[in-house]
């Protein structure tokens, strides 16, 4: 087969010669028959996948030994583009010799690594590491068939990022854990959005229901809220206020000392820049509401419009630091 049938000349330097040879003469395609698999001893599995992104489709086979749930032997058959040729060849390889189980836990990075002529220089294009994610899906099935269990059996997490096969967790707890700020620090740690990179941000080749974007976006989200609350908890502490007791079970007066440490930390001093100020009238508890009444001072004072942003962020910090419960009224 003609490298010019399988892939557009200007990116073939791209590609390993390992994946080139494969493309051209792969050493695992074909199929196993019933016979075949009866001559090894073996139980005949046949299993399909297709991926929609780009139109490609993958039939494994394996010939597995019962006793031992060792596959003896491995082969496929692809439809699609000269990488999804490849790569299925080389995920056919990697599955001889192990057992099911060991087979189960093949990953698409573990394929692409499998066909680098260089470790550290990718096997093929970004662009078209989308043809060559089907591995981990079809041995999936090949597994659950064997099993006689349905393919999600074997999949415990949220995947992000198909083509590394990195999960949600693992995503959420390497920003918390290296207070990552961007998406190519991401990248760096996981891997996930190296290939094809739909996973980072809508728009890409497939629709996906996580992108990293949005990820980033609410954990770094959530560590702000969650350092507030900490400032927040030392300023009640040192103000002589009960941490334990949620702001709800507070005295009114343990309450306004909660109130004026985090005005105190948080909106008082940017009043003041604009030469503004703030007091605090009352607390009043009606149902499930909590009403904070206070005044402007200076500048803030003439400015209703200044005033009502103002407010929103007060009530917002409020909210955020102390109780969803409270609602700031200006009189």
């Amino acid at each position: 087969m003609a490298k010019g049938n399988l892939i557009s000349g200007n990116i073939w330097e791209e590609y390993s010669q390992k994946v080139q040879n494969a493309m051209n003469a792969p050493k695992n395609m074909g199929e196993i028959t019933e016979e075949d698999a009866k001559a090894l001893g073996c139980k005949l599995i046949i299993a399909d996948h297709g991926a929609e992104s780009c139109g490609d489709a993958v039939r494994l086979y394996w010939a597995v030994d019962e006793s031992t749930d060792i596959i003896k032997d491995a082969k496929f058959k692809s439809f699609g583009c000269g990488t999804a040729i490849a790569s299925s060849d080389y995920m056919a390889e990697l599955c001889k010799g192990k057992t099911v189980d060991q087979a189960v836990k093949i990953t698409n990075i573990d394929v692409e690594k499998a066909m680098r002529d260089d470790p550290d220089i990718p096997a093929v294009p970004p662009q078209k590491m989308h043809c060559s994610v089907m591995a981990y899906d079809v041995i999936k099935a090949a597994a659950a068939s064997y099993k006689g269990v349905d393919p999600d059996h074997f999949e415990d997490e949220i995947i992000v990022c198909e083509c590394a096969r990195v999960s949600l967790g693992t995503v959420k707890e390497v920003i918390r854990l290296n207070d990552l700020t961007t998406v190519e620090e991401i990248t760096q740690y996981t891997k996930a959005g190296a290939f094809c990179k739909s996973c980072i941000k809508p728009g890409g080749h497939e629709k996906r229901e996580y992108y990293l974007v949005d990820i980033l976006a609410e954990v770094r989200s959530e560590m702000e809220a969650e350092r507030m609350k900490a400032i927040a908890d030392a300023k009640i502490s040192g103000s002589g206020v009960d941490s334990d007791l949620s702001f709800e079970e507070l005295t009114v007066v343990k309450q306004l000392k909660a109130v004026e440490a985090i005005i105190d930390e948080h909106v008082r001093p940017m009043l003041e820049m604009d030469g503004g100020n703030m007091e605090i009238l009352d607390i009043k508890s009606e149902e499930s509401r909590i009403d904070i009444y206070i005044r402007y001072l200076g500048a803030c004072s003439g400015c209703a419009s200044g005033a009502t942003g103002t407010l929103y962020a007060i009530e917002n910090i409020l909210q955020e630091s102390l109780s969803p419960n409270i609602r700031v009224i200006p009189v």
